[in-house]
């Protein structure tokens, strides 16, 4: 699993976004290997922010901007089945406003989807302190891994 691919994970985006497929592969290798965690069907698509929006609006009847969502198909939350989009804009726009890399940025939001299907949630205050840890844990572990993440 630690190689440049991951049985049963799927890597998309839009046209004119690009994102390394293999890197994404790896970081998700990693990842799951730490948290103990196996894929049985797991979808990335890296979309435009307007995508987004759209789903956004259809499938959580929320009319703003966000920079993921994430689907949970698993009543088994180490076994993977879920889809994760992200928005390659607002994660360009996140770092920027934070002073971080934009591989930085998308690896912040794969592990933030991942956390989600693990049942981690951001509802409130105290899940959302809870969820930032451990995702910036994450995050500081597996930075040295997202180098290139984004192509240009």
């Amino acid at each position: 699993m630690i190689g440049d691919s991951v049985k049963n994970l799927t890597v998309e985006s839009e046209k004119g976004i690009k994102v390394h497929k293999k890197t994404v592969h790896k970081l998700v290798g990693l990842i799951c290997i730490d948290l103990k965690l196996n894929v049985k069907s797991l979808e990335f698509n890296f979309i435009s922010s307007e995508s987004l929006l759209q789903l956004n609006k259809k499938f959580m009847r929320h009319n703003y901007r966000t920079d993921i969502l994430t689907f949970d198909y698993s009543s088994e939350k180490n076994n993977l089945d879920g889809e994760i989009l992200i928005s390659f804009e607002d994660a360009s726009d996140n770092s920027k406003k934070y002073g971080v890399s934009v591989d930085n940025e998308l690896l912040r939001l794969i592990i933030h989807g991942i956390l989600h299907l693990i049942g981690y949630e951001d509802s409130t205050a105290v899940k959302r302190k809870k969820m930032k840890m451990i995702e910036d844990e994450l995050v500081n572990k597996f930075q040295k891994f997202s180098k290139g993440l984004a192509i240009k």
